[in-house]
This record gives structure tokens, C-alpha cells and sequence, in this order.
């Protein structure tokens, strides 16, 4: 009965902190620098000469690909879209993972078994999605330039835009129990008929 106490305490102080005002202005300042980002880095990127052939090698207009058909030297360029990286990928996955570590450490706490594991569950779920998207795009916009890293630059593309979002309902629905059961009767309707 303790436990159930405290989770509603937990619970409360948690809607206490996170009021609809907070909520709102947060999401505002997510897409006001989301845009003033995309709009800073293609006014600089288009202002660039560009060479022919005006063919991008790349799956998507991006800013490296962009960068890669001037004419003059890029290093400026670079060195923003570098910080900018940073900014937005490298600070963001240190404060999620530090705010896992703080909350690991509260789930060690919790006497039952069930518990625990339930709660593992479910920060496991966003810890794979998290580092799946935060794992590609870095590797995506802070990889060093080397004559392999155009096809490597393509794929990883390919993979942070295309296939981790298509892995995110899969990974956060199979945690239902019922999705389970029907996946686990699909496979085994997949591998008996083969």
C-alpha cells in the first residue's frame, strides 16, 4: 500500500511541475529553433556558387550534400553546421542519458521484482528509439570527411529518416501483450509455411 502512495505522490508532483504552460512553451521553443536552425543553415548553404554538374549524390537535399557541390572553400560552413550538430544532437542525448542514469537509479530502488522490470520495460523501449535516431543522425553530421563516408553519409541517411521511424511503433507496440501473442503467431505461421 506504501508503494501505491507514493507513486500517486509521484505522480502528482510530477503534473505540479509539468503544468500546460511549461508543456506549451517548451514545444514553442522545440520548433521556433527547430526553424530558425533549417532557415540560418540553407540561407548560408544557398548563398554558396555552385559547380556543375548540379546533380546531388545523395538520397536527400541536405546540407553536407549541398556543401559538396561549391565551388569555394567550405570550412566556414562546416565549422557552423559542426556546432550545430552539437547543439542539437550531442547536449540532447547527454541530458536524456543523464536523466535515464537518475532514473535507473530510482527504479533500483523499487522493492518488487515486477516492479523493476516493468519500469525497465518501459524506459528500454525509449532508450532503443533515442538511441537509434541519435545514433545515426550523429554519426550522420559529426563524422569526419573521408572518400568513404559519401556512400556511409547515404546509407546512414537512409536509415536515421526512413527505417528508425518505421522501427518506432514496432518497438514501443511490442511491449502490448497482445501484439506479442499475434507477432509471435505470425513468425510461426511465417517459418512453418516456408
Amino acid at each position: 500500500m506504501n508503494w501505491v502512495n507514493e507513486s500517486i505522490i509521484q505522480e502528482l508532483s510530477c503534473w505540479v511541475l509539468m503544468h500546460e504552460t511549461l508543456c506549451l512553451q517548451l514545444a514553442a521553443a522545440c520548433w521556433i529553433t527547430g526553424f530558425g536552425n533549417s532557415v540560418w543553415l540553407s540561407t548560408l548553404t544557398l548563398q554558396l556558387p555552385l559547380c556543375d554538374p548540379y546533380v546531388i549524390d545523395h538520397f536527400l537535399c541536405e546540407v553536407p550534400a549541398l556543401l559538396k557541390l561549391s565551388c569555394v572553400d567550405t570550412t566556414a560552413n562546416e565549422g557552423e553546421l559542426f556546432l550545430v550538430s552539437v547543439l542539437f544532437h550531442l547536449i540532447p542525448l547527454t541530458l536524456i542519458l543523464t536523466s535515464y542514469a537518475f532514473i535507473g537509479r530510482a527504479v533500483m530502488r523499487i522493492q518488487s521484482a515486477e516492479g523493476r522490470q516493468k519500469a525497465f520495460g518501459t524506459c528500454g523501449s525509449h532508450l532503443i528509439v533515442v538511441s537509434l535516431f541519435y545514433g545515426t543522425a550523429t554519426s550522420m553530421y559529426l563524422q569526419p570527411p573521408s572518400p568513404s563516408s559519401k556512400d556511409r553519409g547515404k546509407t546512414v541517411s537512409l536509415f536515421y529518416g526512413i527505417i528508425a521511424p518505421m522501427l518506432n511503433p514496432l518497438i514501443y507496440t511490442l511491449r502490448n501483450k497482445e501484439v506479442k501473442e499475434a507477432f509471435k503467431r505470425l513468425v510461426a505461421r511465417v517459418f512453418l509455411i516456408k
